[in-house]
């Protein structure tokens, strides 16, 4: 049997001794898996707001962290979309609609490569606030093996891209 190259040797060595401090820890459910939540008081009605966040083309426009969307907001339905985390590079991925309750919810979830190795559910929730406005809700559930090795930069570039959206959704929905 021919013997495998050092380099290769060294990354299965590696990838096992990863798989298995993955697997020590995985009785924790918690290792495997990160959630972000933002939120936001809108002082628009719901309607604009939902009409503002399926207006999928315009996102290139005011969006600085979602900068592109394509296709249609059904259940089931595959999007093409491509995000610009704070500070990383932009990333394209092919989410499947999960729930569309106009003016309340819309959910997507999406994957890398293999399902349980990154996987994530993105959310955006609309709350009414009694006065005429909202309560916005966004954020996304993370989980897979992947999780523990990106969980800095989901805090970091993710979690102020939401943010960032946050706030050019409540600017761009609060002048009309």
């Amino acid at each position: 049997m021919k013997k495998k190259p050092l380099t290769v040797r060294v990354a299965l060595i590696l990838g096992a001794g990863s798989m298995l401090a993955i697997g020590a820890h995985a009785q924790n459910a918690n290792f495997l898996t990160h959630h972000i939540e933002t939120r936001l008081q809108i002082q628009a009605p719901a309607e604009r707001v939902w009409s503002t966040l399926l207006d999928f083309p315009k996102h290139a426009h005011w969006n600085p962290f979602i900068r592109h969307i394509e296709g249609q907001a059904l259940v089931g339905e595959k999007l093409q979309v491509r995000i610009q985390p704070v500070g990383g590079n932009e990333m394209g991925f092919s989410p499947t609609v999960l729930v569309v309750k106009p003016q309340e919810e819309l959910r997507w979830q999406g994957r890398f490569i293999l399902p349980g190795l990154f996987d994530g559910e993105h959310y955006f929730l609309l709350r009414p606030d009694g006065a005429g406005g909202i309560s916005w809700v966004h954020g996304e559930k993370f989980s897979g093996l992947l999780v523990p090795f990106l969980k800095g930069s989901l805090e970091t570039g993710t979690r102020a891209g939401f943010e960032s959206m946050n706030e050019a959704l409540r600017k761009i929905v609060e002048q009309r």
